[in-house]
């Protein structure tokens, strides 16, 4: 297969998961390679995502490796044989790679959990707020530019509300639902939809209150994605200096830690589901 110039990160995924196959192992890439009449570099390059792998040699690498997890294997396999475009491929070239890779990332995933301090989960935002808080957080956006990305934001959303939703959980802290990004009526729009999801059976929400004790998760934001089998779960961290999947299981572990943490400072879905109707008219 010829060499990707921008491979996606779900294509980097699959090379790294079958490098720690063979690491697992102490088989060097020159030894897999010469097994699979290859070359070092084509195997660097197929562990790197730069070049596709098909499904028979995925298996055939996680039998020379001895891996006996049909169910990852049978995973990975698939991964390779994923050839179709999605929703998100109408966005290459216009919006940045990690906007493309966040939304197949979401597409692919089994459930999605999701913590949140500074603002509106983006699955949950209506395109007024999202829009605000594009224009705050890159103020130099021309239209052709600020446009599409409420556009695919909005577009994500096919996930939790397509013919086959994925779970979709969330805990925000009532900062984020009290926050302003706009103006009261934008505010009010966004807890209106929220509020909307919730009674669809689109979103479960969980809030944390302000007043809430024992609370020190302010900086616990994350999105954590389930994979077909745990070993190929997928956590995502944003923040305004950059965007960073995670895939360690250390960190994949510490993130499901952290979840179940700030979860416990959360109201229960009915609890949390008045609170935001109050908390609308406060507003």
């Amino acid at each position: 297969m010829a060499p990707r110039s921008n491979p996606t990160a779900r294509q980097v995924r699959l090379g790294a998961e079958l490098r720690k196959l063979r690491e697992s192992t102490g088989l060097k890439a020159r030894e897999v390679a010469a097994f699979l009449d290859s070359t070092s570099a084509q195997m660097s390059q197929i562990e790197a995502g730069i070049s596709g792998v098909s499904e028979e040699r995925v298996r055939r690498l996680a039998a020379h490796y001895g891996c006996a997890d049909e169910a990852f294997v049978d995973a990975l396999a698939a991964m390779a044989g994923e050839r179709s475009r999605g929703w998100w491929d109408d966005y290459r070239g216009v919006l940045p790679q990690v906007n493309l890779d966040l939304a197949e990332a979401e597409h692919r995933a089994t459930f999605l959990r999701e913590v949140v301090m500074s603002y509106v989960p983006g699955l949950l935002q209506t395109p007024d707020y999202a829009r605000a808080v594009f224009r705050y957080m890159r103020p130099d956006l021309p239209e052709s530019e600020l446009t599409p990305r409420v556009e695919h934001r909005m577009r994500r959303r096919v996930v939790i509300e397509g013919d086959d939703p994925t779970p979709y959980e969330t805990v925000v802290h009532e900062c984020v639902l009290r926050i302003r990004v706009a103006d009261r009526q934008t505010s009010v729009s966004q807890l209106r939809l929220i509020l909307d999801e919730i009674e669809k059976g689109h979103a479960t929400v969980r809030v944390i209150p302000l007043d809430r004790d024992g609370f020190a998760g302010a900086d616990a934001s994350l999105l954590y994605m389930g994979g077909p089998v745990p070993k190929l779960d997928t956590g995502h961290l944003d923040s305004p200096t950059g965007s960073l999947f995670i895939d360690a299981e250390a960190h994949l572990n510490r993130l499901r830690t952290l979840f179940r943490t700030v979860k416990k400072s959360s109201l229960d879905p009915s609890g949390s589901r008045d609170f935001i109707h109050r908390l609308t008219k406060e507003l």
